[in-house]
């Protein structure tokens, strides 16, 4: 019989009519002031993204997971929130799109289904810009569409001076029964520089921090943070019928540590050009009996005695000429996938192992393991989740298992000589390589573009590490 156990999380939800309205802005300004209080912040993202989380999880000094009813159910989510905020001072959540954005009519997937699953309370960013008595009206639309969601209370964004802020809280006082709980005024200062697919990652430039010191010193003086703390922790108590157990520790091994030849070694390529991992896969190979490291495919100049390897997402091209310069460790890396390292590599690990990037009329040699040349494109190719066939003779996965992910890129597969190379999975919903096709295998490498979500394809680490133990006594 299962235990009922409850937990007093100080929560809230920070979500906007539409995307552009200054969501992450918010954010980052409210935690940066919450954790100047000397509170402990536990961020939370609503979808698949990895740029916000990195943002989130500098200024909060806590990993940033996400929340996604897309590739995880609702059990699922309940469980994640509860497990990493149980022990924060406060929970922030940050949403994706406008707040009832999802991927049907019913809006299955949105920031408002999170918010229901975790019964958290929504603070609504409004992008006021040439907006006045207007604001009242969008305001209460929000509010009275979907009952089982709670607004409660409204930031202003972008006001243009102290007039229009009057209006602005005065149409909605007037008309509204939600509480103004801030203004932030217009200006650049208060924006986080973005790139192609979205804000440049946290980690890429130190000085970017700079700006989020003066967005949590203008939250501190524009927002009434006393109000918000106050919904915050007045919420009611989460339930869960269950037992939580605790995070995993993440031990990373560090050169000259005792080895243990019976565990296996998976190395992570984490630099400024690969930041894109959802923590919980990195917990989930911990879990399955890994020990990990870190790699720089810019700074290291060859690989470490490892018997797995995993690159993730990110900009391989920002930084491709570092990339090519290193020659030693590109060649180092495709002599030992021909030995058959494992190498699990997603997006912009993809891109890595082909011959070549092209970008901005430039060429960048890169590892040349994979017979596939990329181009770099302005548009997206592939964006939103994917559902993917496992094809024959793919590891990690049974043949004919349906897998979810997500692909967000603005590169292609301009040139592919298959050869000895087999498509991984064939493409039911996304784009992919081709749009029929994602994934290249390679003796023992996995190459897509598609990021799956170790809660929901909990198999993955597992095959990973079996495959790493397989390969170790040849290593």
């Amino acid at each position: 019989m299962a235990t009922t156990y409850s937990y007093s999380i100080p929560r809230l939800l920070v979500a906007a009519p539409q995307g552009r309205s200054g969501k992450t802005t918010i954010t980052v300004g409210l935690i940066a002031a919450m954790t100047a209080m000397g509170l402990k912040v536990q961020p939370f993202k609503k979808g698949p993204d990895f740029i916000d989380p990195s943002w989130l999880t500098k200024v909060a000094g806590a990993t940033c997971r996400n929340l996604d009813s897309y590739l995880m159910d609702h059990k699922a989510i309940r469980h994640t929130f509860i497990r990493h905020a149980r022990e924060a001072d406060v929970a922030v959540v940050e949403g994706a799109m406008g707040l009832f954005d999802g991927v049907d009519l019913a809006g299955s997937g949105s920031a408002a289904e999170i918010a229901k699953i975790v019964e958290t309370p929504v603070l609504l960013v409004v992008d006021c810009t040439r907006m006045t008595r207007s604001a009242a009206a969008m305001v209460n639309g929000f509010v009275n569409f979907d009952k089982g969601v709670k607004i409660a209370g409204v930031i202003l964004n972008k006001v243009a001076r102290a007039r229009h802020e009057r209006m602005l809280r005065t149409s909605i006082a007037e008309y509204c029964d939600v509480p103004v709980l801030g203004a932030m005024p217009k200006g650049t200062k208060f924006s986080i520089p973005d790139r192609h697919l979205g804000l440049i990652p946290a980690g890429e430039n130190d000085e970017l921090m700079t700006a989020v010191g003066e967005i949590g010193q203008a939250a501190a003086k524009y927002l009434d943070m006393a109000a918000i703390l106050k919904i915050a922790r007045e919420w009611p108590a989460l339930v869960e019928e269950k037992d939580i157990p605790g995070a995993v520790n993440i031990n990373w091994h560090m050169p000259g540590q005792a080895e243990d030849n019976k565990q296996p070694t998976i190395g992570v390529v984490r630099d400024r050009s690969f930041s894109f991992y959802y923590p919980e896969n990195l917990e989930a190979l911990v879990e399955a009996g890994a020990r990990l490291v870190d790699i720089s495919a810019i700074a290291n100049q060859r690989l470490p005695k490892i018997d797995g390897l995993y690159i993730g997402g990110g900009f391989p091209e920002v930084l491709a000429a570092d990339l090519e310069a290193n020659n030693s460790f590109r060649q180092h890396l495709k002599d030992q996938i021909e030995k058959g390292l494992p190498v699990y590599a997603e997006c912009g690990g993809l891109m890595y192992l082909g011959r070549r990037i092209h970008w901005e009329d430039k060429s960048f040699e890169m590892v040349g393991a994979l017979p596939i040349e990329v181009e770099m494109l302005k548009k997206p190719q592939g964006h939103g989740y994917m559902h993917l066939e496992v094809l024959e003779g793919t590891p990690y996965f049974p043949a004919g298992k349906i897998v979810k992910g997500h692909e967000f890129h603005n590169s292609r597969v301009s040139s592919l000589e298959q050869g000895n190379c087999e498509f991984a999975f064939k493409v039911l919903r996304g784009h992919g390589i081709n749009g029929e096709y994602d994934g290249l295998r390679y003796k023992n490498v996995v190459a897509v573009y598609n990021h799956i979500h170790a809660v929901s394809e909990p198999d993955w680490a597992k095959k990973f590490i079996e495959m790493a133990r397989s390969w170790q006594p040849h290593n």
